[in-house]
């Protein structure tokens, strides 16, 4: 179970360095407006008045709440815009194809959920300690037998709240778990939708996408009874020590032992002492999605990965070759074995869903195969930032910035000279720049291809990369088009190691070496 405090959260959240200190020092005003609100009321009450100063200290104590909500409230927006800024420039750095849907539910779903955190956690964090101790020291010096029955009752409302944090962070992180796979799945099948219509497989991903909702479904209920039983089993424990004091109070009160304002200024204030517990420890029950979230986010964040430099030519590769590799889906597929001669196209044909796109997944080391090999030369491939930098790479789905697209472009490079870019796009038949917003709607499917295979002929201009991996390079293009794609494997594609994955005859026929997975794919 994650602690009470989350070091890494915080550490990487700078905007959170004022507000604790603001949290810290309104836990002590709001253990002080406790202390005077008890005093004054038992006061008004034995006396039948109203001070003014009992007014003023409720409504001090008002503003002082109003204040740390809209304090954590800003706190959790600056957190969650560094959250949201780091991962995007991380997949942007790193995944040109754009973010995956399990990083678009983090970085959407997932950083918001991190409200609970900073708006309703830590605020609870400061007057958690500094109030309990504060009414233990009143009473007694007021109530020596009160507050020795607080003192031993006050801990239970932690114990009981690790107990059940114990049990809530595991089936948090398998809902949470539950939700990426399901916007995942379901991000990618809206995306691939037109070719699993043409290839007849829509109606089972749809199956698909409907029993992953049904596990997110139960998990969340699961979830949610152990809130409500947390919620009841504190409020009991709370409820059950506060009228432990008022017996021991009254019954006092009524043999002459104990004055009766007094007794009223124990019975306010026993309460006091565990209200913040409680609060802290049920916030932090609700908090649990965010805590989940922002543990994948770092994951995300610490995955090798960087800016790729202009400059530095590569050694000519070898002969690639994969041996036995299985990839771990839902359902998962191979194991796949071939070879990749050097300086060759090599064409990965097969039906939809056998794992051409997985393949060159594990190929770019962005998916790490669950059993087999990658090996180069006969020695293990090792995947990372000097692997990567080897290879030109055009994804089935082409992720897009606003801006230009010769802006758009240069993202596979950064910091490319403008004629390069300009010499990329002229190869692939790019006539324009067209400003783009922020979902590129104004490019077409085959147009937004275009740019991603302009982003692959930088990179082999630029960086000379002696891979190139080609996902569906002619998919949505015109048959015209398509021959000036194919142009470039005659182009600033010749003398590189070419795989690419394909349903379109004109590119199998270019085949140097044709890989038919079907054949080679076997139930894992």
């Amino acid at each position: 179970m994650p602690g009470p405090v989350d070091p890494r959260l915080l550490r990487e959240a700078r905007a959170t360095a004022p507000y604790l200190v603001a949290c810290a020092v309104s836990g002590g005003l709001v253990a002080a407006c406790a202390l005077g609100q008890a005093a004054l009321l038992a006061h008004a009450i034995a006396r039948a008045t109203v001070p003014l100063a009992l007014i003023g200290v409720v409504a001090f104590r008002g503003l002082l709440v109003w204040g740390q909500q809209v304090t954590a409230h800003r706190a959790a927006a600056g957190v969650k815009a560094q959250l949201r800024a780091r991962v995007l420039d991380k997949v942007v750095r790193d995944r040109p194809d754009g973010p995956s849907g399990e990083v678009t539910a983090l970085v959407t779903r997932g950083v918001d959920a991190l409200d609970p955190y900073f708006a309703g956690y830590l605020p609870q964090l400061a007057p958690a300690v500094v109030v309990p101790l504060a009414v233990l020291f009143a009473l007694a010096v007021t109530d020596v037998e009160s507050a020795v029955i607080v003192a031993v009752t006050l801990p239970l409302i932690p114990m009981f709240g690790a107990l059940i944090g114990l049990c809530t962070a595991a089936r948090t992180r398998r809902r949470w778990r539950s939700l990426e796979v399901l916007a995942g799945h379901f991000a990618d099948t809206v995306r691939g939708l037109p070719t699993l219509k043409a290839f007849g497989r829509a109606q089972a991903q749809a199956a698909q996408v409907g029993r992953i909702t049904a596990e997110h479904r139960r998990a969340t209920l699961g979830t949610l009874r152990i809130a409500f039983v947390s919620a009841l089993v504190l409020e009991i424990a709370a409820t059950v020590s506060v009228a432990l004091v008022a017996v021991s109070a009254g019954l006092r009160l009524v043999s002459g032992a104990l004055p009766f304002e007094t007794a009223l200024f124990v019975l306010i204030l026993a309460p006091e002492a565990y209200l913040p517990l409680r609060s802290a420890a049920s916030q932090f029950h609700a908090a649990q999605d965010g805590v989940a979230a922002a543990t994948r986010i770092f994951a995300v964040l610490d995955a090798p990965g960087g800016d790729v430099q202009v400059g530095g030519a590569l050694r000519p590769i070898g002969e690639l070759r994969v041996e036995d590799v299985t990839i771990a889906r839902r359902e998962p597929v191979g194991p796949f074995s071939f070879t990749a001669p050097a300086g060759a196209l090599t064409v990965l044909a097969g039906p939809s869903g056998i794992g051409k796109t997985s393949l060159l997944d594990v190929l770019l080391g962005l998916t790490p195969a669950a059993s087999g090999r990658v090996l180069l030369d006969g020695a293990d491939v090792v995947p990372g930032d000097e692997w990567r930098r080897g290879i030109a790479w055009v994804p089935q789905r082409t992720f897009l910035v606003a801006g230009t697209v010769a802006e758009n472009i240069a993202l596979a490079v950064p910091g490319s000279p403008d004629d390069a870019v300009l010499r990329a796009a002229s190869l692939v038949g790019i006539p324009d720049f067209t400003p783009l917003d922020a979902d590129a709607s104004a490019l077409s499917a085959g147009q937004r291809q275009r740019v991603a295979l302009a982003r692959a002929v930088l990179r082999a201009d630029l960086l000379d990369t002696p891979l190139v991996l080609l996902d569906e390079p002619t998919a949505h293009l015109d048959p015209h088009t398509e021959l000036r794609v194919l142009d470039l494997l005659d182009g600033p594609f010749h003398g590189r190691t070419v795989i690419a994955t394909t349903h379109r005859t004109a590119l199998r026929e270019r085949a140097d070496h044709l890989i038919d997975l079907n054949a080679l794919a076997v139930p894992a």
